[in-house]
């Protein structure tokens, strides 16, 4: 399972930074991301991270936006400068997980609340 952590209610302007573990029976972890989902919109890709460290970006993140891995802790972190009013949303990880069964799935984490205020 996913536990994603570190939203909170920022000023425009402010930062935050995200972090999200995976825990339990795993062999490796494949792409993982991160996603937003504001009110009345649908759930975007805000940015991925390969298992090898390569990361992508939405355009309207691209500058302000840096995720990264530790693949020693399986977890993906995703700093957040420079937050807009309009980064205001609920913040999902997801991750492509291989199983100790040999299953690869893919998991979402809960989701932690963004709020940047003007």
């Amino acid at each position: 399972q996913l536990q994603a952590c570190g939203g909170g209610l920022v000023q425009a302007g402010g930062s935050l930074r995200l972090s999200c573990a995976v825990s339990g029976s795993i062999l490796s972890i494949n792409a993982m991301g991160w996603y937003r989902q504001a009110p009345g919109k649908q759930r975007e890709l805000v940015a991925g991270i390969t298992s090898g460290g390569i990361p992508n970006y939405a355009d309207s993140v691209k500058g302000r936006f840096t995720i990264s891995r530790d693949n020693a802790k399986n977890s993906v972190y995703l700093q957040i400068n420079s937050l807009k009013p309009e980064d205001t949303a609920v913040y999902y990880c997801h991750a492509y997980v291989l199983l100790v069964s040999g299953t690869i799935r893919d998991y979402w984490g809960q989701g932690t609340q963004v709020t940047v205020s003007s």
